[in-house]
């Protein structure tokens, strides 16, 4: 058996995000109907990571374990003509048989995108928000996040983890191409983490919580005590890193 990494992008708004579930459509289950259809054998995929209902990704990466040889030929042009429309594998690497998408990942980021007015080309793909928050506050504040490890106030409540320890090397907002973007790196993310910081965050740029109620929040622990949760739309992953290089090595 060869172990491959696949690298997967996909608009997540007709899905229930990406993991397989039961009476559920999701990213993850149409992956592997499509790749056992090609591979005519069983296939599970396994991702490095979850992203929840509605949640966008430009790099997804995933590892299979297969006889066949998936770097010869059009395999990708052949995996993405059984696919959705809203599902792209852009490329397949093969790697060491230890090789792991989810728990070799050191690395993970997101971004969250809004849009201050309505924009017709990217329906369910930004947060529209009507309000104009003060940037430098929000910046101030998000730096805080890179003094923490633990961000159980911003995880959701019903979550099965053994801690809430991440460690967070980036968060910055920016303006690009007409949006308010807000970037987000870290070694691992908890359910629901992102949108409850852009939330919280959105809260100091509005006035309603200064850069010492955010930290406050931070040291309390307490997710009834962070902002709102905002819509998943704005969501996406973007990078996953590891500790090797996924060489391009198509024959």
């Amino acid at each position: 058996m060869k172990r491959y990494f696949l690298e997967v992008a996909y608009n997540g708004t007709n899905y229930h995000g990406w993991q397989v579930q039961a009476n559920a459509n999701t990213v993850q289950s149409e992956l592997n109907k499509a790749l056992s259809i090609l591979l005519k054998e069983p296939v599970e995929t396994l991702g490095s990571g979850r992203t929840d209902a509605g949640v966008h990704a430009t790099q997804q990466l995933v590892h299979i374990d297969s006889k066949a040889d998936l770097l010869k030929g059009s395999i990708v042009h052949s995996l993405n003509a059984l696919l959705p429309a809203d599902i792209s594998v852009i490329d397949i690497y093969q790697v060491e048989p230890t090789a792991h998408a989810r728990f070799d990942a050191f690395s993970r980021s997101y971004e969250y995108r809004i849009s201050h007015q309505k924009n017709p080309f990217l329906p369910k793909m930004c947060y529209r928000y009507r309000g104009t928050p003060d940037i430098a506050q929000m910046n101030e504040a998000a730096q805080l996040l890179l003094h923490y490890t633990d961000f159980e106030c911003f995880s959701k409540v019903k979550t099965d983890v053994n801690n809430f320890r991440c460690t967070i090397t980036k968060a910055f907002w920016i303006y690009e191409n007409d949006c308010l973007v807000f970037h987000i790196s870290a070694n691992r993310f908890l359910r629901g983490m992102v949108r409850a910081i852009v939330g919280t965050l959105l809260e100091v740029g509005e006035g309603k919580m200064n850069i010492d109620d955010f930290e406050k929040v931070i040291q309390g622990q307490d997710r009834q005590k962070a902002g709102r949760a905002v819509p998943p739309e704005g969501l996406f992953l973007t990078r996953v890193e590891y500790p090797f290089e996924l060489k391009k090595n198509r024959i």
